[in-house]
């Protein structure tokens, strides 16, 4: 069986136009995959060169397989049907370690063809790192070494503003494009380099923030040796994803153009601000994790497609989202319900086995942060607090006694937390505390909630019942009136 490469299985080789930091799953799945889409239905054209960012040889370099690989993209379609796609990626055309070729690097500045830089650093990459200098060969931080490269097309092209390069980073950070050009302006002023080029990076330079949604599974282990009979060729970076993707771009509309998303609409948004879209993804998408995590588990199921493939944990999930999460939403309604329902298909991806005890893990700040905001905002526009939501934070206060069905099984939180709700179930045993004071004790930290709970009108009061019913009742009869 063949390695995969270019004399064995040629194909359309495109000029390099795109710079890309970062060698991983992710971006390959991603960024390489819309690219070679965009390449095959439009005119495009645009090769990307890889540059591994950091000092390591692992992975072994894409170069050996010409740039070519294979994605595999898995789940269930906009029909709810279960399909398993793959396609030759022949975006890519080669990767260069800068660390090693580091004189080779440089010289992508001098391609007058290069327009694109995109960049997954991981969340430390975008980053201050003190010691970094101008003639570092390279310099550590990510930030600094674009910056050293982003002087080298100044510098080889004159400062002609039509060289500037369009920078779009994936980091999963908040406004990642506008931190980054913060970084890159800094070291600019740091280094003391021209203002000449400093006036350049503004002007010739456009620095887009982003938010990324796609799960990626990466390679394949268990199933290399059917996947390779069945593609008839041997690839070591196989990689795996989910069918659902969305890629927001904060940045001008002209963008639609250059990227060619005119001809090809590809899932993308190009958007004036992508904080509507982050809070929609980390409510919706997030936030139902979060509310699903015990009440699933502690009806007895493990994964999240068992839970929504229960009909009674799937219809507590999909009314928490649509009546309770999605009415205190600032976006249109037609988008809102459009992505909680690609969410609930997600859920149910047959091929992604996502444990429940994983997603547990600091459940307590994932409430704070994903579904608090929409419990408040529920009872702030009703005047009524939202049952599903509230019962859920009595579900993940349940969830931390750590037991189910007389078994125990491990709790990942901070320190603090899991010791306090081990003297708070303690006490409720020993009789010493009464359910009422267990759980104000939980909504009255206020360095935790960053407000006190107890005072908000009722939620107290329905904790406890709430937390009462599983108690007494069991999950399954608990939650059955909210199904």
């Amino acid at each position: 069986m063949n390695t995969l490469n270019r004399r064995d299985f040629p194909g359309a080789l495109y000029p390099e136009r795109i710079i890309q930091f970062g060698e991983g799953n992710f971006l390959r799945a991603f960024i390489d995959w819309q690219i070679d889409l965009l390449n095959e239905h439009t005119d495009l054209n645009a090769g990307v060169v890889i540059v591994r960012p950091i000092a390591s040889d692992f992975p072994p370099s894409l170069s050996t397989q010409d740039g070519l690989y294979t994605t595999i993209i898995r789940g269930l379609n906009e029909k709810c049907e279960a399909v398993s796609e793959s396609r030759l990626i022949r975006s890519v055309n080669r990767e260069i370690a800068v660390y090693a070729q580091y004189d080779e690097f440089l010289k992508l500045a001098h391609n007058p063809d290069i327009r694109f830089v995109f960049s997954n650093t991981t969340e430390a990459g975008i980053s201050y790192h003190a010691g970094d200098t101008f003639n570092d060969a390279p310099a550590v931080s990510y930030p600094a070494k674009l910056t050293r490269l982003l002087f080298e097309r100044f510098s080889h092209f004159n400062g002609a503003q039509e060289k500037g390069w369009v920078i779009i980073p994936c980091e999963l950070i908040d406004y990642n494009g506008e931190a980054l050009r913060e970084l890159v302006l800094r070291y600019a002023n740091e280094w003391a380099l021209p203002e000449a080029f400093i006036a350049w990076l503004d002007r010739a330079n456009t620095f887009c923030s982003t938010l990324v949604d796609r799960i990626v599974t990466g390679y394949p282990r268990d199933e290399v040796a059917a996947l390779e009979a069945s593609l008839g060729y041997h690839d070591a970076f196989l990689d795996t994803a989910e069918h659902f993707y969305l890629f927001v771009i904060q940045g001008p509309q002209w963008l639609a153009q250059e990227l060619r998303l005119d001809k090809l609409p590809l899932n993308v948004r190009i958007v004036d601000d992508i904080k509507p879209y982050k809070a929609r993804k980390v409510a919706i998408l997030n936030g139902a994790h979060t509310a699903l995590v015990p009440v699933a588990f502690l009806a007895g199921l493990d994964t999240v497609c068992d839970a929504m493939n229960d009909a009674q944990v799937c219809a507590f999930v999909e009314k928490a989202i649509h009546d309770e999460i999605i009415p205190v939403l600032d976006l249109p309604r037609d988008e809102l319900n459009a992505f909680a329902n690609a969410v609930v298909s997600r859920f149910r991806n047959p091929y992604i086995k996502h444990q429940l005890l994983s997603i547990a893990l600091n459940g307590m700040t994932k409430f704070r942060t994903r579904i608090l905001p929409q419990l408040l905002a529920g009872q702030a526009q009703r005047g009524a607090l939202p049952p599903r939501l509230t019962f859920a934070l009595a579900a993940l206060i349940a969830f931390y006694r750590g037991e189910r069905n007389g078994e125990s099984y491990p709790l990942q939180d901070d320190a603090q937390w899991l010791e306090r709700y081990q003297q708070l179930w303690t006490a409720l045993g020993d009789k010493t505390l009464s359910l009422r004071e267990l759980v104000d004790v939980v909504l009255a930290d206020s360095e935790h909630w960053e407000q006190d709970l107890t005072t908000v009108p009722g939620l107290a009061e329905q904790v406890t019942r709430d937390l009462d019913a599983i108690l007494t009742k069991g999950m399954r009869e608990a939650v059955a009136p909210l199904c």
